[in-house]
């Protein structure tokens, strides 16, 4: 069904105020599912514009894009693409900032503590002496992430952890919004074994500070970049701040699409979204910074990989896990992470004049309005 777009906002905006616990029928979900691949193929069509304008794009083997220097790919997503990991690793659930892109957006105060003494692999508890049991399993991981929420909050408790799995030949990156980094915490990660550091510059709108201790971590610290979402706060802070950024030596910049959840999705209300095979719910605009950020890097010769961590990027991330977990064929936990599909996040692109179908057609009998749809 191609569903019109004109037709799509007039089932969309009635179904966006249906009571939350009314069930959504077949004939409804079918109407949903179909504006949505509406929405997606035009995106994918604009992408595809966008994409055909940088030089030298690269792919690793179909599972992601990128451009720049091939060794200074972030060894951690190569891991996470090609290899074992991502493996998280829990340990911290507390941050210092809250960012309106955080996945635990305003639930920050009522994250379960991993417990004093304790890190989460796994899903399970584990002391630090637990570490050379558990690696005598033999089926550790090419690399290991240590996440959750801001590990500089207590960052002297991670030295011990990341000197056993490096004496264990694992690979291993950190996550950090980088305004806790000091000279001697820095420098204390490169002699544990950290091999990767990767900074949300997003997170302090590219400040001086975190810019300035990407530079002193690239002393101490083999791989060193920028993970941040692709927003439009982020776009702005960045433009001014690019030579210095540059000028720090750092290795990768990733730039994440942006997806939302029911914690952070209302600090985006009205930017046009689209879902990704009907799992991750993204503001358009964010996959397009993307592009932008990947062609200048391309056309100015960045001595960076630009890397474009979007949703087909974790979409193929997920399916490369299940499948060296032993999951059977096309197994996957990439699903859309709200309980019923948010109709309301969508009416904005659906009302905008300057977003167009691929392709329309009538609604078949059954779906026009008038009809009943069950």
């Amino acid at each position: 069904m191609k569903i019109s777009k004109k037709d799509a906002l007039m089932w969309l905006e009635f179904f966006a105020e249906l009571p939350e616990g009314e069930e959504i029928l077949p004939h409804q979900q079918e109407i949903i599912l179909a504006t949505l691949a509406q929405i997606e193929t035009a995106v994918e069509a604009r992408n595809d514009a966008l994409k055909a304008q940088i030089p030298g794009l690269k792919s690793l083997e179909g599972r992601t894009l990128y451009v720049g220097p091939d060794e200074n790919f972030p060894k951690g997503c190569k891991s996470c693409l090609m290899g074992t990991g991502l493996s998280a690793i829990r340990k911290t659930n507390k941050c210092n900032i809250q960012c309106k892109f955080c996945y635990n957006y305003g639930e920050l105060d009522r994250i379960a503590p991993i417990g004093e003494g304790m890190w989460e692999i796994g899903g399970t508890k584990f002391y630090e002496r637990d570490i050379d049991l558990l690696l005598t399993m033999g089926n550790r991981p090419t690399g290991i992430s240590y996440v959750y929420l801001e590990p500089f909050m207590e960052i002297e408790k991670y030295y011990g952890i990341i000197r056993k799995f490096a004496d264990a030949g694992i690979h291993q990156h950190m996550y950090t919004n980088g305004l806790l980094c000091t000279e001697e915490n820095l420098r204390l990660l490169g002699e544990a074994g950290l091999n990767e550091l990767r900074f949300n510059l997003g997170a302090s709108n590219c400040a001086d500070k975190v810019i300035d201790a990407i530079a002193i971590a690239k002393k101490y610290i083999p791989q060193v970049g920028v993970e941040t979402p692709m927003t439009r706060e982020f776009l702005a802070s960045f433009l001014p701040k690019k030579e210095k950024l540059l000028a720090t030596g750092l290795d990768f910049i990733n730039c994440a699409e942006l997806h939302l959840n029911p914690n952070n999705l209302a600090n985006y209300m009205g930017e046009n979204m689209y879902m990704c095979r009907q799992g991750y719910l993204s503001p358009i605009i964010s996959h397009e910074i993307t592009f932008m950020i990947m062609k200048m890097a391309a056309e100015e010769n960045w001595p960076v990989t630009v890397h474009d961590c979007d949703n087909y990027t974790k979409f193929a991330r997920d399916l490369n896990l299940r499948a060296k977990e032993g999951g059977w064929f096309g197994a996957s936990s990439y699903a859309c992470e709200f309980p019923r599909i948010p109709c309301e996040a969508f009416l904005a692109v659906l009302r905008d004049v300057e977003f167009s179908f691929v392709e329309e057609e009538p609604l078949p009998v059954g779906y026009r309005p008038g009809d009943i749809v069950l």
